[in-house]
């Protein structure tokens, strides 16, 4: 493996004395190691997760005008499931895909924020 360093040194198999005081980190991309800094907000930053499909998020905030769903019913993929008001547009959130309804967390008239759990589907029998 390669190894590249981003401190500006040419020198990547020795350390000089600014390396031993700065706190570098491995980066592996496509093979190639490099010695990178990374920023205080980059390190606090909220970690990937793989996405939960049976989970339905809003995309942006807005006012829950109308739920045409409830938990338990059995549902099919392009149907309504809710309508999500936002900048002054009525956006009709439908059905990903076949199931059945496990819970409805927003109600008619919430105002969500982005990011907020609306629906959630039981998962699939395999």
């Amino acid at each position: 493996m390669a190894e590249k360093s981003t401190a500006g040194s040419n020198n990547s198999t020795g350390s000089n004395s600014k390396d031993e005081k700065t706190k570098f980190k491995s980066l592996t991309i496509e093979g190639t190691k490099y010695r990178t800094l990374l920023s205080g907000k980059f390190e606090n930053r909220k970690k990937w997760e793989n996405p939960d499909i049976n989970k339905i998020y809003s995309f942006i905030p807005g006012t829950v005008l109308k739920i045409y769903v409830k938990a338990g019913q059995t549902v099919k993929e392009g149907q309504n499931m809710l309508v999500l008001e936002a900048m002054k547009m009525q956006n009709r959130i439908q059905i990903p895909f076949n199931g059945k309804i496990k819970g409805v967390y927003v109600k008619e008239g919430d105002k969500i924020p982005k990011g907020s759990l609306m629906v959630e589907f039981e998962p699939p029998e395999v």
